[in-house]
């Protein structure tokens, strides 16, 4: 697809890490840069305000929430952290998660732990899964009365699988447990909206399945938790001598952390725009059934597995190459050394996956460039 910048000799089968930005978007991107450095002042000072809620407020609406109840921030992991360091969590209470979650998270989560004495629960859910029902059931073991939060992915980034988080959410309000959805790879790979999934935290990024700009994400807080999440960055938003006067709060705290460039977060309209108008269901589709021929075509590969069944994947599939006993880096190397393939070789419990990312710029000629790679690979 000519609307991406990607180079044109390298199959590009890792949306899944850093995305990548349409040349609309990525136009527009610098659009906003150019306008911020003629009058930095005027900019920042004047302007920012205005069309900062408008690109809050067009993204919340996307995703089926308040303005009031989302902040843009620089990605998940500043949200799991804000998170982390805020809640008033102590000696004998404890952070469920599944031991799926991704590391930068879960590391946010441990450093807090050892700071103020919680405990860091990491539930397993053994793959390949057979239903929603027993995933939740199987993650329901690790509940226990001391369990103050969950925090789990809607889908996760080591093993590509998608999380019934909304059973999950009404399951743990019934319990009067907190939840946290990291949603990276959700908004724009899979319908999203918050007021369904009804956590009490919620945090994805832009610049994924969405392709806005690198650095763009949010930060939903329901209105009813927002007393509880203190700013992780205290600025000219909290004091009394305030720079910036916004409707609550929450978003004077939290939506000014000193100078930076915005650019990214105000791009983000254009990017749901093009997610409006290029990224059709028939466009979505496609990239899932490109996905799913080549976990199938893999898995006819001796030494090759399929990992989970096709529910349970949307635009990333997961193989399993444990079996051919090949280092990981080896691996990664090799896939992109001879054979000009970007597609991440991830070590999870003991197991070897390659993740297989389809997009609009995907083509069956990639993944059979893909098959051919791996049967020489394993041959």
């Amino acid at each position: 697809m000519s609307d991406f910048l990607l180079e044109p000799d390298v199959i590009f089968l890792n949306h899944g890490s850093f995305g990548a930005c349409p040349r609309p978007v990525f136009e527009e991107y610098q659009r906003w840069q150019t306008r911020l450095e003629r009058q930095p002042v005027r900019f920042l000072a004047r302007e920012l305000p205005e069309v900062l809620a408008n690109a809050r407020s067009e993204v919340a609406h996307y995703l089926g929430a308040q303005p009031t109840e989302v902040v843009f921030v620089p990605n998940p992991t500043f949200a799991a952290n804000t998170i982390a360091r805020c809640l008033p969590l102590g000696p004998g209470e404890e952070v469920l998660m599944t031991d799926h979650e991704y590391g930068a998270c879960r590391f946010a989560f441990q450093f807090a732990a050892q700071q103020k004495g919680f405990r860091v629960v990491e539930q397993p859910i053994r793959l390949p899964v057979e239903s929603n029902d027993s995933i939740v059931e199987a993650f329901w073991q690790g509940v226990t009365p001391n369990t103050k939060l969950i925090f789990i992915s809607q889908i996760t980034s080591a093993t590509a699988l998608t999380l019934p988080v909304a059973q999950i959410c009404a399951r743990a309000r019934e319990a009067g447990i907190l939840t946290m959805i990291d949603g990276a790879h959700a908004p724009g790979q899979i319908d999203v909206n918050l007021a369904e999934i009804g956590a009490d935290f919620y945090t994805a990024t832009c610049h994924k399945w969405m392709c806005a700009p690198k650095g763009s994400g949010i930060f939903h807080v329901r209105e009813d938790r927002q007393h509880l999440i203190e700013p992780l960055v205290v600025g000219w938003g909290w004091g009394k001598e305030k720079t910036f006067h916004r409707e609550n709060e929450f978003l004077e705290y939290h939506e000014w952390l000193g100078t930076h460039d915005p650019s990214a977060f105000l791009t983000v309209p254009t990017a749901i725009a093009w997610q409006r108008e290029q990224m059709t269901l028939e466009v979505r589709q496609r990239a899932r059934d490109l996905v799913r021929t080549a976990v199938d075509s893999a898995s006819q590969i001796d030494g090759i597995e399929r990992v989970h069944a096709d529910p349970f994947f949307c635009q990333m599939g997961l193989i399993d190459l444990t079996a051919l006993q090949i280092e990981p880096d080896a691996l990664k190397s090799r896939l992109y050394d001879t054979y000009k393939i970007e597609a991440p070789v991830i070590r999870w419990q003991e197991r070897t996956f390659v993740r297989i990312s389809a997009h609009a710029y995907t083509t069956q000629q990639h993944i059979e460039s893909l098959i051919l790679a791996l049967r020489e690979i394993a041959g």
